[in-house]
This record gives structure tokens, sequence and C-alpha cells, in this order.
């Protein structure tokens, strides 16, 4: 990857609708080897899809809940039916294993207390889990998906 490469990916990180020919004028080439470029990122991997990125407040989706699990059991299928169980809640739009005190991190946005109570009532349904604790975002201060290209 090289920093033309660089260049259209921050250009299509900030719009994916962006026309080709407006990318290859912003990068110093012609409007066919740009295109060809687009198609060997997509193809290699580097893009992996492009989306319609929604605004969860316009949406009524106003709550985020940061929810840490401290696994039940460590054995491979308790890890297994907690990633499936997890994962199967739209609600959860992040969800990582952890180092440190709490081994599962989800994200959840929801539109208010009243949804996350339903959630959490869900989620801890028919899954043994140990200690759970959720954090409320008060304030959004940044929110990107763009990616760090300059260390790459």
């Amino acid at each position: 990857m090289d920093a033309t490469d660089k260049k259209i990916l921050a250009l299509l990180q900030r719009d994916s609708e962006i026309a080709v020919q407006e990318i290859a004028e912003q990068v110093g080439l012609t409007t066919t080897p740009c295109w060809r470029r687009i198609q060997r990122l997509q193809q290699q991997g580097p893009i992996s899809r492009k989306v319609a990125l929604l605004d969860a407040e316009a949406l009524g989706l106003k709550l985020t809940v940061f929810v840490q699990v401290k696994a039940a059991r460590h054995d491979e299928q308790w890890l297994n039916d907690f990633a499936r169980h997890c994962s199967a809640f739209e609600e959860v739009v992040e969800f990582y294993r952890m180092s440190g005190e709490y081994d599962y991190m989800l994200k959840v946005i929801v539109a208010d207390m009243q949804s996350f109570d339903h959630f959490y009532k869900r989620l801890i349904k028919n899954m043994p889990m140990g200690d759970v604790t959720s954090s409320f975002a008060m304030e959004q201060i940044k929110y990107t998906t763009a990616l760090p290209l300059s260390g790459i």
C-alpha cells in the first residue's frame, strides 16, 4: 500500500459515494487507474464494505451503555455460547473480549432506560454470567468510523 492508496482510503472513509473522477483528481491519477486501485483495495480487504452511517439520536436511540461482563466459566463451550448469545442482540453494536478485570465489553445502543432494562433482562436470561456492570455514556465527545492511516 502506497501513499496514493492511503489518500484514496482517506477520501472513501469520509464519503463512500464520492465519484471515482473526484477521487482521481484529488490523488493525482486519471479515472481508470484510480478505479483499478479501488477495485484492488476491495479485493485485497482494506475496503471490507460500504455502508450508510445512521444517526442514532435522530432515530430516537439516545442511550449508549457499556456493559462489562465477567465470565461464569472459562471453558470453550461457555465462551462460544456467550459469544453467540450476545451477538444475536441487535442492540449490541460492538462486542469485545478484554484483558483486565472484566472479560467482555459490549457497547449497547437503545432508546432509553426502559429499553435498556428490557435488553438487560433478555441478556441475563438463561445465560450464566459472573459479575455484570453497566456504565451509561453521558456525552459523546468524539465518534468516528475513520481508521488512522498515518501509521500504516
